[in-house]
């Protein structure tokens, strides 16, 4: 992948925990775009919902996520973006969710918004006639009332930045633009299909659970529409399986940053477990925290290794495309980005 956008960040400068190790940190160039997409989010926000308390939002001193996380990320796209990621961290920060069984209902509820909000942006026939091969027909719409009738000020006002941002992304680039939307859809859906009221019994049963609520659809979405890239359909099964060993360690090495936060919130609410790696491990294996943090730490180096491996590997396959080629190697500036930017 040639690098247009972005520099390497000096590997003396930051620091990672040895965590990704074979994965430079890349940042973009452009110090402005992020910001304004992050903070036009937050006002849109403000006037919206109301204020924000105790947030932190994405954009860091040094380190701003989508920066070091999608660094060759096309200039013109890279507010829009910022924007998108910006409002899935306050939607999902601002509402922390007491129980698989709220997320569901959170869930169903956004798969009409979203759906809606795609159909007012596909204003001729033509576009209509893609959004009817999205299969909107048979998606559930008993939500539907209670999401409109103004009891959820919050839902009513995800509607409309949903629409701001699907609006804006479709402006820029249509066809990618509903290749990410397709994608999101079909991430709300699988988030709000879950229902599970026991515990994971291994990290083996926990890790396809934890990179879909990860957001692995709705970063593919991101990812491809920031960088132009388009994954042919009949690649599409293979890429998903040569990203799998970087989205595991991507989905561990959130697991351990947000551990403390996540078990102190489940005690606080009485929870019996935590849908967290460190708990399960600690299920699973009857060791200690701390213990369980070291092998955690052990899987996601095993797993980056894995990836810089995958990534090496698919360079050289010149008979897959060069989207899939890019997209395999692009995933591995999120791990490290992210990585950063969490620590």
């Amino acid at each position: 992948m040639d690098f247009h956008y972005s520099d390497i960040v000096k590997a003396d400068t930051y620091n990672t925990d040895g965590l990704c190790a074979g994965i430079a940190l890349r940042r973009h160039k452009d110090p402005i775009g992020e910001v304004a997409g992050a903070l036009r989010c937050q006002s849109q926000w403000r006037v919206l919902v109301g204020p924000l308390k105790n947030y932190h939002g994405t954009l860091g001193h040094r380190f701003s996520f989508i920066r070091v996380t999608i660094p060759e990320c096309l200039p013109e796209r890279l507010e829009i973006v910022s924007f998108a990621n910006e409002f899935g961290f306050l939607y999902d920060g601002e509402a922390p969710q007491t129980s698989v069984q709220a997320v569901t209902a959170r869930g169903s509820q956004e798969i009409d918004t979203f759906v809606e909000d795609i159909d007012q942006a596909l204003q001729d026939e033509s576009r209509r006639q893609i959004l009817h091969e999205f299969g909107s027909d048979s998606l559930p719409h008993a939500t539907h009332d209670r999401f409109i009738d103004g009891t959820d000020l919050k839902g009513k006002a995800a509607k409309q930045v949903q629409s701001l941002i699907v609006k804006e992304m479709m402006a820029i680039d249509e066809e990618r633009g509903l290749t990410t939307m397709k994608a999101w859809r079909k991430f709300v859906q699988v988030v709000s299909s879950r229902q599970r009221s026991e515990p994971f019994r291994s990290l083996e049963e926990y890790l396809p659970y934890r990179i879909s609520d990860a957001g692995e659809l709705f970063w593919f979405g991101l990812v491809t529409f920031a960088m132009a890239l388009t994954i042919p359909h009949d690649e599409m099964e293979l890429c998903k399986r040569l990203g799998q060993p970087a989205w595991k360690a991507l989905a561990l090495t959130n697991d351990l940053y947000s551990w403390n936060k996540e078990r102190d919130a489940a005690a606080k609410l009485g929870a019996p477990y935590v849908i967290n790696a460190i708990w399960v491990l600690m299920r699973e294996h009857s060791i200690s925290e701390s213990r369980a943090q070291e092998v955690c730490r052990q899987k996601i180096q095993k797993h980056v290794e894995e990836a810089v491996r995958t990534a090496d590997e698919t360079k050289k396959r010149k008979e897959l495309s060069l989207d899939v080629r890019k997209y395999t190697e692009a995933i591995l500036y999120s791990i490290s980005g992210n990585l950063v930017w969490s620590i």
